[in-house]
């Protein structure tokens, strides 16, 4: 490819092993095809992975990367040393060149083109640069035109061999290779599209073949640098559907055909019948209780058979379920004697966004059959900065994605998440489930062009509404009154409850309420109290879990026990109690909550109760969703004890789960485009679907410094700015490690010991189980503290100190021990 076939791309520096230039552009141009040939753009993948460090030829790059790893003699007072002296810019050239090869037919109908692929590589270090900035600067013009003397563009292309340098140019100006992109972004355009959810369409393709891109570099580099790795990853190769489905129909004959088993088996059958149908968007409605994990299951390993699909994800709101499911999962699917990874769990971020060359090696990209991961690092990966979430969003693509009690989907992303899923689906050739027992109603919202279409025909199960009244297992009652229940009454009330019907569930809606409920009633001699909360890591949660059921599972004597959780555990938690009580939120958590509640019917003929409490003290400043959640279903109440007959005499109906969103979501349409405001890094009042389609704000601030004259580029996003704005729940969070039980202890202490590459690759893999987000400001705290520490200098991977964690609550910001954790 070069006249020299000796220019540097990589160093390994543990046994001085060179990776040549032309080896790894190679590399990369393969993997990008292959991860690109999804959506049909094989060749455009395969040239932006050609040219994207090209630039690394430069006399100036090679000197540097020489003299960083001692490779020259170069004067230290020449080059420099230290992480502050300025990287050479190797990423711009290759953007470059496309730019001007392109720019030369003087067709500003290949300008999309140019932009595209020009774009991507330009970024393949930042994550997508904007376009038109929110100040009105044309950023990727900007980075076009930037100097010679910086970019080399001239030297890079003069020592490209001729025959390399022709081929590029060749492909750049083939009316094949460029009709082909441009046919993909017509493709895109629906009758039912604006102008704004086709531009937010067309910077969704072009953020899926930077996510070709990433992905491919960072797997030739990590492969490089620690080839031991390269032998754990499956590449794409996964175990036939067909040895899956075996598998699976094994774990079918093990159900008893009797009780609430005879409902859930229709479920399952009917969502088997439905395999057949062509990729597309479908909903499960199914009622808390009716099997619907296995169900869809089912459903998925059958319909990516028949499509020849490369993956299935469950997508879930909450890690809990992630916990439970994956282990269900992987008892049906694995065997012991399997060799590669089925079932992948992935929660956590446990490393940082700015990856350092051993970080990269240990970077998560979704390579398994069945992966399951959560809401926030799926709308990461469609919507996030850097390029860490970016580098796997291509992984969506030909896959089933389950999207699991989807009525927790963030209120603020359902503009920009219906759009990327008509993205999915249309043009992906991915098929996508909404599965919950409360169905949001995503395809009812303004405007209309940003709604989902789903029929009748769409349905997985048509007969939803039969099975709320097959499955009802528990009556609900409105308990709240006027000034609420105080601390002393809820005591009392679950010391009732739990008398009456064995034990007792009580969710409440934040970690403090949980803590102090807990200490209240753990003052209870008769009973034994538990508690839950997101400040557990997944193995002390499920732990904690497996040791009530138990207890729930005795058959004869059980101990009496209270059950103190956040709502952590209302989505989709097997666990039955007697009888529930849960603090006054939005009514779909209180569907759920209910659903935790007699769950297989072993009450009959007697129905579980549910209890609908609202605490007179009770903050929710920062919980913005519940405290509007809890609004509407205050207003759902008097209109239920107003006119029960409106909603079939039943609390539970699907009618008042309808009447419950109409209200919640007229309240809220407002706020479904993302909106950000002047305190925000955009600095003005948008919204990020705004920024990621048309842009029109800051095109109005390029026009008013241009004379009214328009950006002569047809993306105009500000890629960049907005992903920055861009959080989900807890995105903005970091993963630590925390010595829970003696695995969680040993695990540290292997993290900071080990020093092979594979062996580390392994054990992160593992400490997904032992691991607990929290917000940058507890972690900034608790470092300053001494209550967090890198496990070895330079992976970016960090544990908790055993005196920051307890047994009864997890992560706590202050240090616990014996006598004192009351205080925590």
């Amino acid at each position: 490819m070069f006249k020299n076939n000796e220019y540097i791309a990589h160093y390994r520096r543990n046994d001085g092993t060179i990776q040549y230039l032309t080896t790894h552009l190679m590399e990369v141009c393969k993997r990008a095809g292959e991860f690109a040939e999804k959506v049909r753009l094989k060749e455009q993948g395969e040239l932006i992975g050609l040219l994207h460090d090209i630039g690394k030829s430069s006399e100036e790059f090679q000197e540097r990367i020489k003299h960083s790893n001692g490779l020259t003699n170069t004067d230290e007072d020449y080059y420099g040393s230290g992480s502050g002296i300025k990287k050479p810019d190797h990423s711009t050239a290759g953007a470059q060149l496309i730019y001007q090869t392109i720019s030369n037919i003087k067709n500003n109908e290949f300008n999309i083109v140019s932009e595209v692929l020009s774009l991507c590589i330009a970024s393949h270090h930042s994550g997508l640069i904007d376009c038109i900035s929110p100040d009105g600067i044309n950023k990727y013009l900007q980075r076009m035109d930037k100097e010679e003397k910086k970019t080399h563009i001239s030297e890079v292309n003069e020592k490209l061999t001729d025959k390399a340098r022709e081929k590029i140019i060749t492909s750049l100006q083939s009316e094949e290779f460029l009709r082909n992109l441009i046919n993909r972004f017509k493709e895109l355009k629906t009758a039912s599209d604006s102008k704004q959810t086709f531009s937010f369409k067309r910077g969704l393709l072009a953020r899926f073949l930077f996510s070709c891109l990433i992905d491919a570099d960072r797997l030739d580099t990590a492969d490089f640098e620690a080839p031991e790795t390269a032998k754990l990853r499956n590449h794409g190769n996964y175990k036939n559907w067909s040895v899956l489905i075996d598998r699976f129909n094994r774990k079918l004959t093990d159900f008893k055909q009797e009780g609430i088993n005879v409902v859930r088996n229709k479920i399952s059958q009917s969502c088997y019948e439905f395999f057949d149908r062509p990729n597309g968007l479908y909903q499960l409605t199914v009622p808390t209780g009716g099997g619907k994990t296995l169900a869809s299951l089912r459903f998925a390993l059958h319909h990516a058979e028949k499509h020849k699909m490369d993956r299935i994800f469950y997508v879930l709101p909450f890690t809990t379920i992630i916990d439970q499911n994956a282990d269900e999962i992987r008892k049906i699917l694995e065997d012991k004697n399997d060799k590669d990874c089925i079932v992948l769990e992935h929660h956590s971020n446990l490393l940082p966004e700015n990856e350092t060359a051993i970080q990269k090696v240990l970077s998560e990209n979704w390579d398994a059959p069945i992966v399951l991961t959560t809401n926030v690092q799926v709308l990461e990966a469609l919507f996030g900065s850097g390029t860490r979430g970016a580098r796997r969003m291509h992984q969506l693509a030909r896959s089933v994605i389950i999207f699991d009690e989807v009525q927790n989907l963030p209120i603020k992303c359902v503009h920009m998440f219906n759009t990327a899923v008509n993205f999915l689906v249309n043009n992906c050739g991915s098929t996508v489930v909404l599965c919950t027992a409360t169905q949001p109603l995503l395809d009812k919202i303004e405007p209309k062009q940003r709604a989902l279409t789903i029929t009748a025909e769409q349905q997985m199960v048509p007969y939803a509404r039969e099975l709320f009244n097959d499955l009802k297992r528990v009556e609900v009652y409105d308990t709240t009154k006027t000034g609420g229940w105080s601390s002393d009454e809820i005591k009392e009330l679950v010391n009732t409850q739990v008398i009456n019907t064995g034990n007792v569930l009580v969710v409440v809606n934040t970690k403090k309420s949980a803590r102090e409920l807990y200490l209240q009633c753990k003052q209870f001699k008769d009973f034994e109290t538990f508690h839950l909360s997101t400040n557990m890591c997944p193995a002390h949660r499920m732990e904690t879990l497996n040791k009530m059921k138990s207890i729930l599972d005795e058959k004869t004597v059980k101990k009496p026990i209270i059950c103190i959780s956040t709502q952590l555990i209302e989505a989709g938690v097997d666990i039955s109690f007697g009888s529930v009580i849960r603090f006054l939120a939005g009514f779909d958590s209180i569907v759920q909550a209910a659903g935790r509640c007699n769950r297989h019917n072993e009450m009959c003929p007697s129905l579980g109760e549910v209890l609908i409490i609202n605490p007179e003290k009770e903050n929710l400043d920062k919980v913005h969703d519940i405290k509007i959640g809890k609004e509407k279903t205050e207003r759902l109440l008097r209109e239920f004890k107003e006119n029960p007959k409106n909603f079939e005499n039943d609390l539970l109906s699907h009618k008042a789960v309808e009447q419950y969103y109409k209200y919640y979501f007229y309240e809220r349409k407002g706020e479904m485009n993302y909106p950000v405001n002047q305190r925000s890094s955009i600095g003005r009042d948008d919204d990020l679907f705004n920024l990621l389609s048309v842009n029109n704000l800051s095109v109005d601030e390029f026009k008013r410094t241009h004379k009214e004259q328009a950006p002569e580029i047809p993306l105009r996003q500000a890629f960049m700015s907005a992903a920055k704005s861009f959080d989900v729940i807890d995105s903005n969070t970091r993963g630590i490690v925390v010595p829970y039980g003696q695995a969680g202890k040993e695990l540290i202490s292997n993290l900071c010991s080990e020093t092979k590459i594979d062996e580390l690759y392994k054990l992160l893999k593992g400490a997904q189980r032992y691991s607990v987000n929290v917000f940058s400001n507890i972690f900034e705290k608790l470092q300053k503290q001494g209550g967090i520490l890198e496990a070895q200098k330079g992976t970016g991977i960090y544990h908790l100190d055993e005196r920051y964690y307890s047994d009864e609550f997890g992560l706590t910001e202050n240090p616990v021990t014996d006598m004192d954790f009351l205080n925590v």
